[in-house]
């Protein structure tokens, strides 16, 4: 009978493959790479090289400033080959060029006039103008137009019925202020008899007086017309001899009251006591009593020059306004006064537009164009007119 075996209890390995390590080997094994590791920890240090210095981890910082090098200064040598040479600085960045301003082009010389023919015609005398421009308000035509007139033609001018000749012979041409002779008179007092009109009353046994005083500087005239019971007239001019002539300060009438105008030359401006606007102040102006010592003064200096139908312009300023006169040189003319027989050269000033004033004077070549008769005459018809009473005694003041 046959004998039967017990199966085992682990399963028999399939054939070709080995058998399973027994754990000693396995404890071998561990111990053998644990040590191999060991070993390799132990020299790597020593293949690896030696330990690094201590001051590798320490660094330390240091500026170098590069000055540019001076302008002169000579090439710097060269570095050597091993040193590494340092970084040139930047280049600075070109300024533009300025372009120059041009230079203005010189003015060319006047040409010189050519010499005029001798038939060439005399010219014509000079017309004062005593103001820079004539006065549009005034209504006075302005003396560059008035100085062109042809002869025998009027002289346009807005609210005037009368023009103004020109010089016969030619026109007349303006001149500026200050550029004319002067002879200014001496001090003088002239003695007048006046005979009026006011409204439907006529003036008589009215006396006055012109009181003319001044040092070569400084002068104070005073023109007065005087009844028993009233005064018909009061001009006061004060100021100072200049350049231009008389140059008035201070202007004044009066009658029952003072009225006053101030030429205020710092400012270029008239200004009244009445509180009326102020106006600007011309170059030569006069008031009402400097104007006729002003233009006698032209006239003794210069007697030629002012032919009649000349016109003379001259800002004037009275005591609330301030316009331009045209004075018309009249011819000569022989008075009958008071004081004796006259030959005088008359000069007129018109009036241009409503409630002008018509001024006629009456100036004296042998007293020195010192005027020996004075006439106004008011819009409305009243007029004072003053005469000479009595002759100066030693001729005309020096």
């Amino acid at each position: 009978m046959p004998t039967l075996v017990a199966p085992s209890s682990s399963p028999s390995l399939p054939p070709g493959l080995p058998g399973r390590p027994s754990w000693r080997v396995l404890i071998g094994l561990t111990l053998l790479v644990g040590l191999i590791h060991l070993l390799l920890l132990g020299l790597a240090p020593m293949a690896i090289g030696p330990e690094p210095s201590p001051l590798a981890n320490k660094f330390s910082t240091r500026t170098i400033v590069i000055a540019p090098p001076a302008a002169e200064a000579p090439a710097p040598a060269a570095a050597p080959a091993e040193a590494k040479p340092a970084p040139p600085p930047k280049p600075k960045r070109p300024r533009e060029a300025s372009v120059p301003r041009p230079k203005p082009a010189p003015k060319p010389a006047p040409a010189e006039p050519s010499p005029e023919p001798e038939t060439a015609a005399t010219p014509a005398p000079e017309t004062p103008d005593l103001t820079a421009q004539a006065a549009t308000d005034s209504g006075a035509a302005p003396p560059e137009a008035a100085a062109s007139a042809p002869a025998g033609a009027t002289s346009p001018s807005s609210g005037s019925g009368t023009g103004t000749q020109a010089a016969a012979g030619g026109e007349a041409s303006g001149t500026i202020a200050g550029t004319q002779a002067m002879k200014i008179p001496g001090s003088v007092t002239l003695d007048f008899e006046a005979t009026g009109q006011s409204g439907a009353s006529p003036q008589r046994g009215v006396f006055g007086e012109l009181v003319w005083l001044q040092d070569g500087t400084r002068y104070d005239g005073r023109l007065t017309l005087k009844a028993v019971f009233f005064t018909l007239l009061n001009w006061h001019s004060t100021g100072r001899i200049g350049p231009s002539g008389l140059e008035p300060e201070r202007y004044s009438e009066s009658r029952k009251s003072e009225v006053a105008s101030h030429f205020v030359r710092d400012q270029n401006q008239i200004v009244f006591s009445n509180n009326a606007p102020p106006v600007p102040l011309l170059p030569g102006a006069q008031d009402r009593m400097s104007v006729m010592m002003q233009l006698g003064g032209l006239l003794a200096a210069s007697p030629q020059r002012y032919p009649a139908g000349t016109r003379i312009s001259v800002q004037t300023v009275g005591p609330r306004d301030a316009e331009v006169w045209v004075f018309v040189v009249g011819e000569e003319e022989k008075l009958s006064l008071p004081a004796g027989e006259f030959t005088a050269r008359k000069l007129t000033r018109d009036p241009r537009k409503a409630f002008d004033r018509k001024l006629e004077l009456w100036l004296a070549p042998e007293y020195g164009y010192l005027p020996v008769r004075i006439r106004q005459t008011e819009a409305n018809g009243d007029f004072a007119d003053a005469q000479l009473r009595k002759p100066l005694p030693s001729g005309p003041p020096n």
